[in-house]
């Protein structure tokens, strides 16, 4: 079982999510076939999120590591396997396998600042004082980039909250296409769902 839900009715939104997949993957995905039941929400979240990230000039790696940071802090397999493998593309491996276990070897001071705030996002963010923005000014962030950072992070959380209160879990897929390093790191979450047994000739 892919998710804790029946198979969604066959739409158009759901046919779009399915096209986007196996047009960007080669596959379907397991969040997708959960979002399917509610794919207009889908499209109006990522609209958002996307247009928090163009509106606020966020690089494709200042993407990687805010999602790694946000999803491993919230202990979401799903999008810490997603990213990290493409956060591995853009940067390397071992930098991805160390923003989801929060060491951030070979990030800058900046972009230690914003993972670190991730993190503090996702954990309490009730708990943040003005000594942690501070710290990110400090690394050399503005507000209106700060509150961007923000809102990014907390759409994220939105997003792996559903998928991982409804049991979807890491498609098998991605056991051929994580680096070894990122799958080593992401001992957390609901695990990889079994490969599909090859067919008998």
């Amino acid at each position: 079982m892919t998710h804790f839900l029946s198979d969604a009715p066959d739409s158009p939104g759901a046919q779009r999510l399915y096209e986007e997949d196996l047009a960007e993957d080669g596959y379907v995905m397991n969040v997708s076939r959960l979002w399917a039941h509610g794919p207009e929400a889908h499209e109006r979240l990522f609209d958002l999120i996307t247009h928090v990230w163009e509106g606020h000039g966020m690089t494709f790696r200042q993407r990687g590591i805010l999602v790694g940071a946000t999803a491993s802090s919230l202990g979401d397999s799903v999008c810490s396997l997603v990213w990290g493998s493409r956060l591995a593309a853009e940067a390397d491996p071992e930098t991805a396998a160390a923003v989801l276990t929060g060491r951030d070897d070979g990030l800058t001071a900046k972009e230690r600042a914003m993972a670190a705030w991730a993190r503090r996002v996702v954990a309490d963010p009730n708990g943040t004082a003005q000594r942690d923005v501070q710290e990110l000014r400090d690394a050399g962030w503005t507000d209106r980039e700060i509150f961007g950072i923000t809102v990014f992070c907390a759409l994220r959380v939105a997003f792996s909250t559903v998928n991982d209160a409804l049991g979807a879990r890491p498609d098998a897929q991605l056991l051929d296409i994580v680096p070894q390093p990122v799958l080593d790191a992401v001992d957390y979450g609901r695990p990889i769902e079994e490969p599909a047994p090859s067919p008998t000739p």
